[in-house]
C-alpha cells in the first residue's frame, strides 16, 4: 500500500477554484497566479517565465539525476475574430474546441481594459419558428455567434462597448461536484492534473518527506497550441513525468475512477524504462494503473521532446471522460494520480 495519503478536501477544493478561473491559451494569467499561490502556502517559490508560465524548484536528497514533472493551466477557449455587421461576434477556436458542444453556452468577453461582458453562443438565425434548416444545420465557426447581452444592433454600437478583434471570450464551465465523487466541468483537461501535483506536493510536506531528486514543477501555458513543455525546463534533466487527461473511449482500457500511463500517443511511444518504473511504484503501492495507446493525442513531453529535450519521458493522468467537451472525472482517479506523482517523486 502507498505510504501516502492525499487530502482530499484540499485536491477537490483547489481543483473547483481552479475551474472556475479562466485561461485560455494566451489568457492565462489569473490561473497562473492562483496556482504560483497555492505553491507559495505549501512553502515552495515560484517564478513566471518569459512567456508567463510557472516554473518552481523543489530540493530534494539528490541532485544528480534532476527531474521535472509539469501540468498545463491554459485551455481550450475563444477570440474575437470578426464584429460582424449586427453586432454579433464571430469567434476563432484556441485550438481544438468542438463547436457543437459549445451552442447554447454562457461566455464572459475580457475587454482589452478588462471589463466583463456576458454573452452566450447561439446559432445564426437560429430560430426554429424562422429557419427550417436550424436543426439540422452544422455547427461551426461559421455559423455560430456570440450573442451580446448589451443593446447593440451594429458593428459600431458593439465597438463603443469597448468589444475589438482579439478580445478573448471565456466560456462558463459550470463546475459541479457531486457527493458520489465525479467533477463535472469543462477543461478538466489539463487542470486535473494541475490540482493533483499540487496534493501530491502538499502530501509530501504533511509527510515530512523531501523528495529523493531535486524536483522542477512546470506550470505550462501554452500546451494547447503545442509549445509549452520546454519552457525554461534545465537541460540536465534526467527524467520527466508530464501529467495530462487520460483520453477515454472505444478500444481503450482506462477510465474516470482511475490513472493511466500513456505508452504511446500520436507522436510515438514514451520511455519504457521510465514507464516501467512508475508500473512498478504502482504495483506496490496499490494503485490499480490502466495502460493505453492514444490515437489522437499529443502532450508537453512530445513537445519537450520535439525542443531537443534528453531526458526520459512519461505521461501519467486521471481519465476524463467527452475531453474537449463537457468532462467528467471521479475523484478515485484524482487520487490515484497524486499518489501515485507522491510516490514517484519520494522513489530513487
Amino acid at each position: 500500500m502507498s505510504r501516502f495519503v492525499i487530502d482530499h478536501e484540499y485536491l477537490v477544493r483547489v481543483l473547483v477554484d481552479l475551474l472556475n478561473t479562466p485561461s485560455p491559451t494566451g489568457d492565462t494569467e489569473w490561473a497562473v497566479n492562483f496556482v504560483q499561490q497555492e505553491l507559495e502556502e505549501l512553502g515552495m517559490a515560484s517564478s513566471k517565465t518569459t512567456k508567463g508560465a510557472l516554473v518552481a524548484v523543489a530540493d530534494g536528497l539528490g541532485y544528480d539525476r534532476p527531474r521535472a514533472v509539469s501540468a498545463h493551466v491554459d485551455t481550450l477557449g475563444l477570440m474575437v475574430a470578426e464584429i460582424k455587421s449586427n453586432g454579433r461576434l464571430r469567434c476563432t477556436a484556441l485550438n481544438g474546441i468542438m463547436w457543437p458542444t459549445v451552442e447554447s453556452e454562457g461566455v464572459t468577453i475580457r475587454t482589452r481594459d478588462d471589463r466583463p461582458i456576458r454573452g452566450s453562443i447561439v446559432f445564426a438565425n437560429g430560430a426554429a419558428h424562422v429557419n427550417k434548416d436550424a436543426r439540422t444545420a452544422s455547427r461551426d465557426d461559421k455559423n455560430l455567434e456570440v450573442r451580446i447581452d448589451e443593446r447593440t444592433s451594429s458593428a459600431e454600437e458593439t465597438r463603443v462597448l469597448g468589444i475589438q478583434v482579439g478580445d478573448f471570450v471565456h466560456l462558463d464551465t459550470r463546475v459541479e461536484h457531486s457527493r458520489s465523487g465525479y467533477v463535472r466541468s469543462r477543461f478538466l483537461d489539463d487542470k486535473a492534473a494541475v490540482a493533483c501535483i499540487l496534493a501530491a506536493l502538499k502530501s509530501l510536506r504533511d509527510h515530512g518527506i523531501t523528495p529523493a531528486q531535486q524536483t522542477h514543477v512546470l506550470i505550462s501555458n501554452f500546451e494547447e497550441v503545442g509549445h509549452g513543455g520546454m519552457d525554461s525546463l534545465p537541460d540536465n534533466l534526467s527524467e520527466y513525468v508530464c501529467v495530462d487527461m487520460a483520453a477515454l473511449g472505444e478500444g481503450l482500457q482506462g477510465d474516470e475512477h482511475h490513472c493511466t500511463l500513456c505508452v504511446k500517443d500520436s507522436n510515438g511511444p514514451y520511455s519504457r524504462k521510465l514507464s516501467g518504473k512508475l508500473i512498478d511504484l504502482a504495483d506496490r503501492a496499490g494503485i490499480d494503473l490502466k495502460l493505453d495507446v492514444y490515437p489522437h493525442y499529443g502532450s508537453d513531453g512530445g513537445a519537450y521532446w520535439f525542443s531537443g529535450g534528453r531526458a526520459e519521458v512519461a505521461l501519467i493522468g486521471p481519465g476524463v471522460d467527452t475531453s474537449h467537451g463537457y468532462e467528467r472525472t471521479h475523484v478515485d482517479a484524482l487520487n490515484d494520480t497524486a499518489l501515485l506523482l507522491a510516490e514517484y517523486l519520494a522513489s530513487d
